[in-house]
């Protein structure tokens, strides 16, 4: 029988359909994460804005507490310690000022503590056309941090949402040691359809990482309409399990000794060089004579 270090373990990835009312989005969420601690899973992920989807900003402010006082974040600690899971809640909205939010996530010890915080780095700011577009910015204050934290079974990279879109941040955890890198999501319909599949297995496949992204999925009360299918990519860029749009569990089996097993097939994150970019002129063409 081996004594070395655990390496397999089941995963799984919460998605949902968060609306304007935080307690019947954290009831929503139990429920789920109930299901699939029932169906064995060690490490369970939600996705971000887990606590409460709003655009409205009086009612986003006013239905935001600050970690000390945070009923969700309460609810959350204890369905882990009853579990006795790694619960990861993708993200949540919390109060960090009289006006400013933090988008954050954590990772819940099956003991109850909060084992990691990581605050979205890269800010949602944009104008998709038609009408549709974010400014994140706006209410949220952007992270400074990149967060890693050591799980039984590897080391978990963080990321939020948009953050996917920044292939730097992933490499830098890689390099720090992730084997495992969450991207919980509120991916836009728009946005998703066009590229969630392609950035996640890009990610995947550039890290050597096994890569988990819960999300958000469907037509959310406050008019907003998010991509789901939730994802597990394994390091060679294979889909390990995906969900559909409608709130579900997907449920994986990961042995992280794989993310060994493929950086050294390809060990693309120690072959960095450092280079410089030029930006070259075209040369002029010469003058042309005209003989007389």
């Amino acid at each position: 029988m081996s004594n070395g270090p655990k390496t397999s373990f089941r995963a799984a990835l919460v998605q949902m359909r968060a609306g304007r009312d935080v307690d019947r989005n954290v009831a929503d969420a139990i429920s789920l994460i109930d299901e699939a601690a029932a169906q064995g899973a060690q490490y369970v992920q939600t996705p971000e804005c887990t606590t409460l989807m709003e655009l409205d900003q009086a009612r986003l402010m006013a239905e935001t507490k600050p970690e000390g006082s945070n009923a969700a974040l309460e609810a959350f600690t204890a369905a882990a310690r009853k579990k006795q899971i790694w619960l990861h809640i993708g993200s949540m909205a919390v109060k960090v000022g009289e006006r400013r939010l933090a988008n954050r996530s954590y990772v819940i010890a099956p003991d109850g503590t909060i084992a990691a915080r990581y605050d979205k780095i890269h800010m949602f700011d944009v104008d998709l056309g038609g009408g549709e577009a974010y400014s994140e910015s706006v209410n949220y204050q952007a992270g400074p941090t990149a967060m890693l934290t050591d799980l039984p079974w590897g080391r978990l990279g963080l990321t939020i949402c948009y953050d996917l879109r920044f292939p730097a941040l992933h490499r830098a955890l890689a390099k720090a040691g992730a084997k495992l890198i969450a991207g919980p999501a509120a991916f836009t319909r728009t946005t998703g359809e066009a590229h969630w599949h392609t950035l996640l297995r890009a990610r995947a496949i550039e890290t050597c990482a096994f890569v988990l992204a819960a999300g958000q999925g469907g037509l959310h009360e406050n008019g907003r309409e998010t991509f789901g299918h939730s994802l597990i990519i394994s390091p060679w860029g294979e889909v390990l399990a995906e969900a559909g749009i409608d709130p579900q569990v997907v449920i994986a089996d990961i042995d992280t000794a794989y993310v060994d097993q493929i950086r050294r097939k390809i060990p693309s994150l120690t072959h960095d060089r450092d280079f410089s970019v030029v930006i070259a002129t075209p040369a002029k063409s010469p003058s042309l004579v005209h003989e007389q």
